[in-house]
């Protein structure tokens, strides 16, 4: 497998909680491709627990989801939206510490709907997270209460991705 890492820029200006990069109080989450992957590093802080020391739930799904998004805008070069997404938590995640966050798409998937799968796993590799999802790809007239203009920003994102 390539262990190389292709980084994938994110647009600047968005105010999404993941991966925004005009977000105050957002994850900021940068994105790399390693083989067919999609990754994400982070280490949590003191504002992301829900119990003392340990990353609130809702966190590490919007990492997990967040890994799963990149992950098809890039191998599939197309605009979507979660669909669903099932989450299993395997052990407390502390914050803290290094994670890594990995998504693939999952084989045979294809638009309209696409799948995918991701895990969370500390610096030791140990297995803290993990999801699957599904994903509904969408063309820009079907995005009826966003302005024109912003949707050609939206997909222009597609066009300024690393080749595969």
């Amino acid at each position: 497998m390539d262990k190389k890492k292709t980084k994938i820029i994110n647009p600047k200006g968005y105010k999404c909680f993941a991966c925004g990069t005009a977000n105050p109080i957002g994850l900021r989450l940068r994105f790399y491709r390693s083989g067919e992957s999609v990754c994400t590093d982070i280490t949590l802080g003191k504002y992301h627990v829900g119990w003392e020391n340990i990353a609130h739930g809702g966190i590490i799904s919007t990492i997990l989801d967040e890994v799963m998004s990149w992950t098809i805008l890039y191998f599939k070069r197309i605009f979507f939206v979660t669909r669903k997404m099932e989450l299993k938590y395997i052990r407390p995640v502390l914050v803290g510490i290094p994670l890594t966050a990995k998504g693939e798409v999952i084989d045979g998937s294809e638009p309209p709907r696409i799948k995918a799968k991701a895990e969370l796993r500390d610096q030791e590799g140990t297995l803290l997270a993990r999801s699957t999802g599904e994903f509904v790809s969408l063309d820009k007239d079907e995005l009826t209460s966003i302005p024109d203009g912003l949707k050609d920003e939206m997909f222009s994102i597609i066009g300024k991705l690393p080749p595969l």
